[in-house]
């Protein structure tokens, strides 16, 4: 069985880490899993008073959210949290209440920071989010990765340093979204 996993990342920055970590990763799941990075630099910044008559990018983001069998979350971290721009696009996409596109979709959660501790306490943060949103969340393994010379080959794929870690967790996470998966 084929599935849609929606990538969220967390950043804006045209040399993001973290959109070289998405590309990465995505070439170390099975062939039956394809990977689609849904923007959400676009997003007006959320607002209460707009639920009724949500802004087309919302419409878009919530549509392909709700079109993918799960959902991956690679985000840096920003003065200990999350990045605004991911809080936004989850904000808009769990509005209005009752209607969250978020809801029993199986999440992973992984990020890359310069920092030695990675992105620990952004992927908690996140995590306490999507609890909250009813998302099935990997737990295990956990993935805190810091920034270093050799984690990517030249042609984008992850180093041999941390290809076998990386591979195991891409692989969790394809059993968890087959587990949790409708």
């Amino acid at each position: 069985m084929s599935r849609k996993i929606a990538v969220i990342i967390g950043s804006l920055r045209r040399d993001s880490f973290n959109s070289k970590l998405a590309n990465a990763l995505t070439k170390l799941a099975p062939a039956d899993f394809t990977f689609s990075t849904i923007e959400i630099g676009d997003l007006p910044l959320y607002n209460q008073d707009d639920d009724a008559n949500q802004a087309s990018q919302v419409k878009r983001l919530k549509s392909e959210i709700a079109a993918a069998d799960g959902v991956l979350f690679i985000t840096p971290e920003y003065n200990r949290s999350i990045p605004g721009v991911l809080k936004n696009a989850v904000d808009h996409a769990s509005r209005p209440y009752g209607k969250s596109a978020w809801a029993g979709k199986p999440a992973g959660v992984i990020g890359i920071s310069v920092g030695a501790i990675g992105t620990s306490l952004a992927q908690q943060h996140l995590r306490n989010i999507l609890a909250y949103l009813d998302m099935p969340t990997l737990g295990q393994p956990e993935a805190f990765l810091q920034m270093k010379d050799d984690l990517f080959e030249d042609g984008g794929g992850v180093g041999a340093g941390s290809r076998a870690f990386l591979q195991g967790w891409m692989d969790r996470y394809v059993a968890w979204v087959n587990k949790h998966a409708s």
